[in-house]
């Protein structure tokens, strides 16, 4: 596949190609893993000692174990760099110093400085970057997907649980290769154990899976502990790991047990489709099956099998479940094909593994990026500037409704010209490496567009997907000047773009207004506009409106609509040309919404989208009637909460007055079940009123009777009037 030309050795130094990670190895040494053209990984040893920076000699002559010391240039606080001969030894000194400062680690005004990723300390050092000289198709990828059975009267599989044993392990990898572990042919402790055998064998770089943290690996952990299976998957023969982390895509962020694998990298699809969505903003559901489909890799004869149905269908037609398995990982194997490239390259790039380069926000990553420049220039780093708030991007919703032929005129990497025309820096950033960067990274996302859209179908995703996060982490340099635990942030240059940003979205909007069109929506640095009677030609339009604009600020009139909904600010729906609609924004898809609701949303946009307004009460009319009649299945009534915490510690809270009451723990702690912490909860609301208190009137979905429909229909209806009501003003347009 051909790929954006980029000249990495110009951007960042590697003395080291063909890397696919790196490790801290025995005393004074790290172990790199290199993957020659031919023939299978190799190891070799190096010498390495781990190191921090300190403020001044002094501090660094009061801690214990020091092995080597090197005074930086320049005049940052982190001004002296001190070696220790093993991991050991460098815990020892952070210990030491907390108790010599009063200083954590953490805090940004400390007189020292610890980097506590060693793979950053040993790709900054040597110095060093992974993949070098690497395609993205010379990586090898193993995906991996587990089906389980559920305990009868549960609506989700625990792994605690004895009876919910794993039933399944699909496994394929990039080279085409796939293998089914499967029972009842296999126990579960066999499967688990060939499943360690086949992993090590086939010596995936990368483990891949969709939801890989939140189920598949706890659910595996904890099986094999059950049955004593040493999960040895490390390339030196070392046991998986995990701890608990967070993960933040956009403004959403979660906590999830991360996990390491000595020697490989473990990507989750499921957070690279939510890092994609950041961007984008119109995906229904970041589930495999709905993000397949999404991407157009479903295959048309893929098998589908319903969560709740696979205990049943085990039983009934196992070819089946095994087909479904085996598809499972096919469709993630297409996901990480079209979405991890980008990570890739930036892992070529950051000097953490890829792993890190999926899972840390885009400032830490600039961080890294700037702090290895200082350190190969053996020169000091300052330490951040305090806090302050300044005014952010323009986002305004300026009209509300259904417009037709709808343009939309974005600016191209919008903070990235202002930086850049404007020759904007840190006050601190010495070496000019800020500025640099960001003009070869600008460079590269900018190339890697264009080629999207030169590229034919099957290779426009994956172009697609690269110059999107590009634009994330070139954009995010704004966003970096603005970081609280930013070596090099300036508050100032931070308002000063911004500043430029809005007069420059203003300039936008007085010539398209002065034009005659209807500018709908502005957000950071693109409109929604209805062009002005006449116009038919957006390359026209477009180089008008760039000689409206300054030197350095390039925009595209990069794509047209057949009809928009402005909702309100930042909430949207967009009717493609093709029939396509995407909705954008927490007030049109809502994952807080019971089923019923999203999808009467969705066809109740539709139809607006359409034209069909008119239709609306007829829409309204049959949601109600199906409520009413009890037509609609109680599963789209539901909601679904996953606990948190163990039932009995949310009980303890109570009764000691802390907390609120939920729902969901209450159904809990009542059930004859044994409800866990990690296990779902899907309920929904008896009675005969509409105003009730959830906590009292809901249900488990497990004990609904079939032949019973007791769920409250005067409060389902309320929620359907309330929904109507909110789109009610646009019917008639």
């Amino acid at each position: 596949m051909e790929t954006p030309s980029l000249d990495l050795s110009a951007l960042v130094r590697s003395d080291l190609d063909r890397l696919v990670a790196v490790e801290p190895g025995r005393h004074g040494s790290a172990l790199l893993y290199r993957r020659p053209p031919a023939g299978a990984v190799a190891s070799r040893e190096v010498a390495f000692t781990p190191w921090l920076l300190v403020s001044g000699e002094a501090l660094a002559d009061a801690l214990p174990g020091v092995v080597e010391r090197r005074v930086l240039s320049g005049g940052g606080v982190h001004r002296v760099r001190v070696h220790f001969p093993d991991l050991a030894a460098h815990a020892e000194a952070v210990a030491a110093l907390k108790t010599l400062t009063g200083a954590n680690p953490s805090s940004p005004q400390a007189p020292y400085r610890l980097f506590s990723d060693i793979t950053q300390q040993i790709l900054t050092t040597l110095p060093a970057r992974l993949f070098r000289n690497l395609a993205f198709a010379d990586l090898r990828r193993l995906q991996l997907d587990i089906e389980t059975l559920t305990t009868p009267g549960f609506d989700f599989p625990n792994a605690e649980r004895e009876g919910d044993a794993i039933i399944m392990i699909a496994l394929r990898d990039s080279t085409g290769w796939e293998h089914l572990l499967s029972g009842p042919a296999m126990s579960e402790k066999e499967m688990l154990g060939e499943m360690v055998r086949l992993l090590r064998e086939r010596d995936p770089d990368v483990l891949e899976g969709h939801n890989l943290f939140g189920f598949d690996l706890p659910y595996i952990e904890a099986r094999a502990r059950r049955h004593g299976v040493r999960l040895a998957l490390g390339r030196d023969g070392s046991r998986l790991t995990g701890r608990s982390s967070r993960f933040s895509a956009g403004e959403r962020t979660s906590t999830y047990r991360r996990y390491e694998i000595h020697g490989r990298h473990i990507v989750d699809t499921l957070h690279l489709v939510q890092l994609y969505d950041v961007s984008h903003r119109d995906m229904d559901s970041y589930g495999l099956k709905a993000s397949a489909r999404y991407f157009g890799v479903a295959a048309p004869e893929r098998t589908y099998v319903e969560g709740s149905r696979i205990s049943e269908v085990y039983r009934t037609d196992p070819a089946r479940l095994r087909a479904y398995a085996m598809d499972d990982v096919r469709e993630t194997e297409a996901l990480s094909r079209i979405l991890l490239p980008s990570h890739f390259y930036q892992a070529q790039l950051v000097p953490f593994s890829l792993q890190n380069c999926v899972t840390r926000g885009q400032a830490t990553r600039i961080d890294a990026l700037l702090c290895g420049e200082y350190m190969v220039a053996n020169a000091s780093l300052p330490t951040p500037q305090a806090p302050r708030d300044f005014q952010g991007a323009l986002t305004e919703a300026l009209r509300s409704g259904v417009f037709r032929n709808v343009w939309h005129a974005d600016v191209r990497s919008l903070y990235p010209s202002i930086i850049i025309s404007r020759e904007l820096t840190p006050r601190v950033d010495d070496l000019g490496a800020y500025l640099r960067l960001l003009r070869e990274l600008r460079r590269f996302r900018l190339e890697a567009k264009d080629a999207a859209r030169r590229a034919p179908a099957e290779q426009r995703e994956h172009f697609e997907a690269l110059q999107s996060s590009f634009k994330v982490l070139i954009n995010s340099f704004y966003g970096y000047a603005g970081f609280a635990q930013g070596t090099f942030n300036d508050y100032d240059l931070a308002e000063a773009v911004t500043a430029a940003g809005r007069e420059i979205l203003r300039t936008m909007l007085d010539f398209l207004e002065a034009q005659q069109a209807t500018v709908i929506e502005m957000d950071t640095d693109g409109i929604y506009f209805v062009p002005p009677a006449g116009v038919d030609d957006p390359a026209a339009l477009a180089a008008r409106l760039q000689a409206a604009l300054p030197a350095g600020i390039d925009i595209d009139l990069d794509a047209t609509y057949a009809a928009m909904l402005g909702y309100k600010a930042k909430n949207y729906a967009l009717l493609g040309h093709d029939g396509t609609i995407s909705l954008t924004g927490a007030a049109l898809k809502s994952r807080g919404l019971e089923p019923f609701q999203r999808r009467y949303i969705r066809e109740l946009v539709t139809l607006l989208l359409q034209g069909r307004g008119s239709e609306a009460e007829g829409l309204r009319q049959r949601y109600r009637q199906d409520l009413e009649g009890h037509v609609l299945p109680l599963a789209d009534l539901a909601k679904r909460e996953v606990l948190s915490t163990p039932p009995r510690v949310y009980a303890e809270a109570l009764s000691q007055g802390g907390g609120r009451r939920s729902a969901a723990y209450e159904l809990a702690l009542a059930s004859s079940r044994e409800y866990r912490q990690g296990d779902t909860v899907v309920f929904y609301v008896t009675g005969s009123k509409k105003n009730v208190a959830v906590t009292d009137a809901a249900k488990l979905l497990a004990d609904a009777a079939p032949e019973v429909r007791d769920e409250n229909v005067p409060y389902y209806l309320d929620k359907l009037e309330s929904l109507h009501a909110k789109f009610a003003e646009f019917f008639s347009a």
